[in-house]
């Protein structure tokens, strides 16, 4: 009898002894790098084919915005360019006879000259024709300023033209981050806006287990240590993962008004951020808890 309760006491202290070394150092629950997708651009949706709980790669298209009146400005904007370009070939094609024009000049100039030599020619004669090659490089004087002029016309028109480009492909909404949709704002067939949110997607790959702890144990705990998480399997198991320590608040949250005494200052929390890769088992919001 007495051998019996001998066992007894035995396997209650050992039983004892094993729920405290069971026990976690910290609990907290899990959260997920989550974003908000908006619409850079406003008109009807016209392709909206993801679903919530759909796993996308990073760059994968999401939405697209009706971008019609987007590329009839851009037809506006090539047929004012083809207009400025004839205008400058013209205005090249007249630089090409006044430089024609200032050839024959010279030629009649050199006989001119020549005539002087022989008295068979005045001066007046030459003096005209050099002013009329003065006159003549003046006017492609003139035509250079003038297609510098038109030029920059062309150059404001290829910068209306970026900008149409560029919000033609803000029109394609894509995910920047490889995630899952979790949240799912809009149809196809509605209208939307810029700014306006269409989906939320969070990266599950890696969650985030936020924890408490003491300021008795921020002494065992350092930034990239590895420790145990685990979270519920069954009514009294456990599922295990390995996590690291990616963040130690360096401020004690509800820190009280008044000055703590040497005993009272264990009472005080920090926050500790656990990333653990996620096979998929851990959801945003679940409850965990992590052993140091």
């Amino acid at each position: 009898m007495k051998t019996g309760s001998l066992i007894i006491i035995a396997a209650v202290i050992f039983t004892g002894c094993r729920n405290g070394a069971d026990e976690a150092d910290a609990y907290g629950s899990f959260e997920a790098t989550e974003i908000i997708v908006s619409s850079e651009t406003s008109g009807r949706i016209l392709r909206f084919d993801v679903t919530e709980g759909t796993e996308i790669e990073k760059g994968t298209e999401v939405a697209l915005i009706d971008t019609t009146l987007f590329h009839l400005q851009k037809a506006e904007i090539d047929a004012g360019m083809q207009s400025v370009r004839t205008r400058i070939s013209s205005i090249n094609a007249q630089k090409d006879i006044l430089n024609q024009q200032i050839v024959n000049l010279n030629v009649n100039i050199g006989r001119i000259e020549n005539m002087l030599k022989d008295d068979a020619a005045t001066k007046k004669q030459y003096d005209d024709l050099t002013g009329q090659v003065a006159v003549l490089e003046k006017q492609i004087s003139a035509n250079n300023t003038q297609k510098a002029s038109i030029a920059s016309e062309l150059l404001v028109c290829e910068s209306k033209k970026a900008t149409l480009n560029e919000q033609v492909t803000r029109s394609s909404v894509k995910s920047p981050l490889k995630g899952t949709i979790i949240e799912k704002y809009s149809e196809a067939g509605e209208l939307t806006a810029a700014g306006r949110p269409l989906v939320k997607i969070a990266d599950l790959s890696v969650i985030k287990l936020k924890v408490y702890v003491s300021g008795a144990q921020l002494g065992s705990i350092k930034v990239g240590q590895e420790c145990t998480v685990r979270i519920d399997d069954g009514k009294k198991g456990y599922q295990s993962f390995t996590g690291t320590i990616s963040y130690i608040s360096g401020k004690a949250e509800f820190t009280p008004k008044i000055i703590q005494t040497k005993e009272e200052r264990v009472t005080l929390v920090y926050a500790i951020t656990i990333d653990v890769k996620n096979d998929g088992t851990m959801k945003s919001g679940m409850p965990g808890e992590a052993i140091f």
